[in-house]
Formats: structure tokens, sequence, C-alpha cells
């Protein structure tokens, strides 16, 4: 009776977490991110950081939520990546995103716009980064991009653009999704522009072989997404998996990424990693990770000791 007991109890309390963690999945939120990275004197910019969106038909709450974000009043928009969860998203997604499209944006594409989900067992996370089934269909992902580039926002696959943002010049660059080895970041390599006001790093999935590519040309911040955050975190512990070779401890949120470029230069870079705001339709769990969108403001050295 005492093990019946138990096995009731442990099975209602599994059944309680897994509810809690669908509702947290639908329950949406803005971060704010202080970053102080800008030339001494210059204002704030502010930067709506957009990822994982993961997005199918029918998700209204999302869509809603995604259009109020215009409110926040941002400089500049960056998505990294992984917009779709379903064949025919695009129009969804573009229509989410409008509100948006009066604002100068980049962005760089994730492996489910390219293929369309499929289920996966989740052990498989912790034994190494999941590797893609070839077997998955392809997405219109170039629907999605000529989309997005007709609404004005640059595309940084494998690319580098020159964006004007609130009267500052901004040197972006990205590369396509190195988790499933589309990125080239020989294609965009050398030092970074030295003349602009910023120069960001731009990528999906946060590898350590591009993180060090961008770092090391003098990057002076780099945004990534494809972690999810970890997606379910243990309070005081945090990320269980990052889904790449990145440290678990920067899976969400602004961290330093360190990279020795040479045996004494020591080069550090601020590093913010969306938890993003979707999940697999086959996943729709989240815990201790809400979905958000972040809004990082650009400080430089006297408005950041100002406050």
């Amino acid at each position: 009776m005492g093990i019946g007991k138990a096995v009731v109890g442990t099975a209602a309390l599994g059944a309680a977490g897994l509810a809690y963690a669908y509702w947290e999945a639908q329950h949406f939120t803005v971060r704010r991110v202080e970053i102080t990275v800008l030339p001494l004197g210059q204002p704030d910019l502010r930067i709506l950081h957009l990822s994982d969106m993961h997005f199918v038909p029918g998700q209204s709450k999302k869509h809603l939520w995604l259009q109020s974000l215009r409110d926040l009043e941002p400089d500049l928009v960056v998505v990294t990546g992984d917009f779709l969860a379903d064949v025919d998203a695009i129009p969804h997604v573009l229509d989410s995103l409008d509100p948006l499209f009066d604002l100068p944006g980049a962005f760089v594409l994730g492996s489910n716009d390219y293929f369309a989900p499929r289920p996966l067992n989740p052990f498989l996370y912790f034994q190494s980064p999941t590797q893609l089934e070839p077997t998955r269909p392809m997405l219109p992902w170039q629907d999605l991009v000529d989309g997005l580039s007709d609404m004005g926002w640059q595309d940084l696959t494998n690319a580098s653009a020159t964006i004007k943002a609130d009267g500052r010049a901004l040197e972006l660059r990205g590369v396509d999704d190195p988790h499933i080895s589309r990125d080239r970041y020989q294609d965009v390599a050398g030092p970074f522009d030295a003349s602009a006001d910023l120069s960001i790093g731009v990528v999906h999935a946060p590898y350590k072989r591009v993180l060090n590519g961008f770092v090391g040309d003098g990057a002076d911040l780099v945004l990534a997404g494809h972690t999810h955050g970890g997606q379910l975190r243990l309070p005081g512990y945090g990320a269980l998996v990052t889904n790449c070779d990145l440290d678990r401890k920067a899976a969400r949120g602004l961290s330093t990424y360190e990279f020795h470029d040479g045996e004494d230069d020591l080069k550090a870079v601020p590093l913010h990693v969306s938890a993003g705001c979707g999940t697999s339709p086959y996943a729709p769990f989240r815990f201790a990770c809400r979905p958000e969108a972040t809004l990082l403001t650009l400080t430089a050295p006297w408005s950041s000791a100002l406050r």
C-alpha cells in the first residue's frame, strides 16, 4: 500500500510538472539587458534580439505577443534563426513581424528553417549535439529569406552588411547555421571595419569555431540563439544541455566569451544567447525558462556611470 501511494504520488507530481512546463511555454516575457559596449560618449542604442520562434499556424498568442514588441521602440531588430516549424508557417511569421519591418533589421537562418521538425528522443541531447536526419523534408526557406529581404531586412547568411540604426553605422557579420555545417566563416573573415560605430557577429548556433572567428576579427558583441536556454532548467543549476559545444553556463543571457588569439593575446567579448520564444511542436514544454525576447540596451561607459 505504501509503495502504491508512492507510485501514485510520483506520477501525480510528474503530471503536474509537465502541465506547468506546458503552461510556461505559452507565457512569453521580455528580458531587458544592459551592455556597456558603445564608444565613449555615444547615446544608448536599443537592439531587439529574437530567436527560435519555431512558428506553426494557429499560434495566435505568440502572434499577438510578437506584434506587441514594436511598443518597445528598438533601434534595430536582430533575429538569430529558427523562424519556422511548419511548411505553411511563412505567412504567419511575416504577419507577426510586420509591425517591426519599419525598423532596420537583420537575420540568419537555423536548421529548422531548412528542415521540418520530427520527434526526437530527448535523452540524445545528453550524449552530444543532435545530428540532422537526412530524411527530414525541406521547408521553403528561400521564400522566408525573400519575404524578410523584401521588407528591407538584411540577410546575413555567410554575409556582412553595414546598417544604419539611430544615426550609427553598425557592421554586422553573420554565418549560416553551424549546427548543420552550413557556416562559411571564410567568406566573411577579416578584421571588422574600425570606422564602424559598432561591430556585431550574428549566428544561430553558438559553436566555438564561429565565435572564435568573430572575436578574433574584432567583434564588439556577438548574438546567438539555438540553445533555448536549455529549455528545461533546474533552479540553482541552470541549463542541462546547450546542444552545441558552448558551456551550459552561457546557454541563456549575457556572458563574456574569451578567446586566446595567439599564446598571450586574450580577447573577451560580450555574448548574448537568446533562450528563444518557441519550442519544437513535438516538445512544447519549458521549465524555469520562459519563452522570451530581449531588449538589449547598449551603452557607452559614461552613460552607464551616470545612472
